[in-house]
Order: C-alpha cells, then sequence, then structure tokens
C-alpha cells in the first residue's frame, strides 16, 4: 500500500490515508487502496475502526483535482461510483467507524468523514464543500449526507456557497460530535473505540444495522428491523454471559463475538 496505512492496537484497526503532500487528496490510487483495505479486515479480531488522515495539517483536503480536470461526463459519472462505492462500504461497514478529523475536510473529504459513524475532529478543522466553485456538484454523496446529517437548510447553504466553516460550528451544527486540540485528537478517538469494542460486538453490528437500515423506511417497517436485529442477539454467548454477569452483580468476563 502506498497511499494507505494499517494498524491493529488490540480490537481497534486505525486506517490513516498517507498522502500528506497532496494533503491526503483522493485519487483513484488512493480509493482503490482504501477499498482494499477494508476488504481485508479481520472482523473476527477488530470490533472498531477509525479513519484519518497523515500529519497535522489535513484529514484529506479533497478528490485529486489534477486527476478530475479533464474527464469527460461519462468520465466523470464513473470516477464519482468509485468513491460512492467506497464510502459506501465504509458507511454499511459491519463495525463503527470513526473519523478522527486533523485538519481539512473539503469535498472528498468532508464526504469521507460524513460516511463515517461518528465524527470527532481537532480545533483546526475545516469542512466545506467548494465544489460548485470548480464547476461540479459534490460527487462522493455530499449532496445527500449533508441534508441527512444537519438539515436540508444548512446543507444547501453550505453546498451553494461553497463556504467552509471551522470546528466549532461544525459542532454547532451537528457535523462532529466534539472537538479536541490537535495533539488530544487520537487520543479521544482511541479511548472511544476501545469504549466501543468492549462492548458486545455482535450487539454493536446489529445496532449500526437498525440505526442504518431504519433511517430507510417509515417508522412502522423501521420497528421491525429492530425486533428482528434484537431477537437475533438472544441465544449468543455474549447476551448469555452479558446478563448472567448482569444478575450475579460482577463484571462480564470479555464477549467472544460469539
Amino acid at each position: 500500500m502506498g497511499f494507505i496505512t494499517y494498524e491493529q492496537e488490540g480490537f481497534v484497526g486505525v486506517i490513516t490515508i498517507n498522502r500528506p503532500k497532496a494533503l491526503n487528496a483522493l485519487n483513484s490510487e488512493v480509493l482503490k487502496e482504501l477499498d482494499a483495505t477494508l476488504d481485508s479486515i479481520d472482523l473476527d479480531a477488530t470490533r472498531c475502526l477509525i479513519l484519518t488522515g497523515a500529519g497535522e495539517k489535513s484529514f484529506v483536503a479533497g478528490a485529486d483535482i489534477g486527476e478530475m480536470s479533464t474527464l469527460t461526463p461519462e468520465e466523470g459519472e464513473a470516477f464519482g461510483k468509485i468513491g460512492n462505492d467506497v464510502f459506501r462500504k465504509i458507511e454499511t461497514f459491519p463495525i463503527p467507524v470513526i473519523a478522527a478529523v486533523n485538519g481539512f475536510a473539503l469535498g472528498g473529504g468532508c464526504e469521507i468523514s460524513m460516511s463515517c459513524d461518528i465524527r470527532i475532529c481537532s480545533e483546526n478543522a475545516v469542512f466545506g464543500q467548494p465544489d460548485v466553485g470548480l464547476g461540479i456538484t459534490p460527487g462522493f454523496g455530499g449532496t445527500q449526507r449533508l441534508a441527512r446529517l444537519v438539515s436540508p437548510g444548512m446543507a444547501k447553504q453550505m453546498i451553494y456557497t461553497a463556504r467552509n466553516i471551522k470546528a466549532d460550528e461544525a459542532l454547532r451544527i451537528g457535523l462532529v460530535n466534539a472537538v479536541y486540540p490537535l495533539e488530544e485528537l487520537m487520543p479521544a478517538a482511541k479511548k472511544m473505540a476501545a469504549g466501543i469494542a468492549k462492548q458486545a460486538p455482535i450487539a454493536v453490528r446489529a445496532c449500526k444495522k437498525a440505526i442504518n437500515d431504519g433511517l430507510q423506511v417509515d417508522m412502522d417497517q423501521a420497528i421491525v428491523i429492530e425486533e428482528k436485529l434484537f431477537g437475533s442477539c438472544f441465544k449468543t454467548e455474549d447476551q448469555i454471559e452479558g446478563m448472567a454477569a448482569f444478575l450475579e452483580k460482577r463484571k462480564v468476563e470479555g464477549f467472544k463475538n460469539k
């Protein structure tokens, strides 16, 4: 892997987009490597992922403008699909993914962060969808996820004006969950990931699926999705141990993902 590094720390995997000289901009090769990295993760040994960018200036500054500048309409659509397929894989990945946004998260960078379950950022983080200033629309899910995460009105304002927002405003509108000093960002992400990894993995995975799938349908259908996933947790070793520990007033000895 030339542009993606992966580290395993206990049950937590850390994916780093490592192209700092280009501010971690996304090109076809980066997307291809990220896709392959996701496919290679051992879901029996990994219970939470952290996605971040190399260096202190940029999470992901966007898609590679040099690569995009000469595309035909057909090639543009195909490039959008490459990014959307990878980001959708992150969004629907069985285990939670935390975006640790260190610096610029513009265009494709904002979009990839929005495909993660949870976003936390550094104080120097900057979010935005500057695409219309380049003569294009957001192409990696920005028009869809931003409107769902904040509000349609706020998403339209950000996208139509191409205005960037700083960390405090991202927190205010609900785009991120928390803001940290840069040096505290990764420790905070790892602490959160470890807290998730400590829980019953089958239940956490079922919760992610229930939330994601339920948001796509009406409440009557969503409740049925929850009921089925709720039921699927019973008679697992982790459910038996978790409830036994509670009833016996002791700590869980360690969930087994079984």
